[in-house]
């Protein structure tokens, strides 16, 4: 694939602003950076879906980052957007709620689906 010079520079320019953000560049990014035909808009669309205008709040949006990344168990997203909340003013309290809600969404998805296949074998119980 042909990378324009131009592309690879505005990657290495994102790269050092996330780091500058962050403290350092979550691996993900390091390795989109690689195709900027697709690390680019991947930035432009997670920085206007976490921080663009809408009816949430930061603090609110940064919340539901955190639940969304407990409900997938994602160790590395749950670091920076815990952080990014507590910057945006939750606190201890809101975040464990947070945390323990999706997580608990985690585990209804898991029963759900593993209860399905159970009642596909078994069928209902005869009480």
């Amino acid at each position: 694939m042909d990378i324009s010079n131009e592309d690879k520079e505005k990657a290495k320019e994102v790269l050092k602003k996330i780091e500058k953000n962050y403290g350092f560049v979550p691996l993900i990014n390091q390795i989109l950076s690689e195709r900027p035909d697709m690390f680019l808009p991947s930035v432009s669309f997670g920085k206007s879906v976490l921080e663009g205008k809408g009816d949430l709040d930061p603090k609110t949006r940064y919340l539901i980052a955190v639940g969304a990344a407990s409900a997938l168990a994602s160790e590395h997203c749950m670091d920076v957007q815990i952080e990014h909340a507590v910057e945006a003013g939750a606190t201890r309290d809101e975040i464990l709620e947070t945390l323990i809600i999706g997580s608990f969404m985690a585990l209804t998805r898991s029963q759900s689906k593993s209860l399905r296949k159970f009642n596909e074998r078994f069928g209902e119980r005869d009480e």
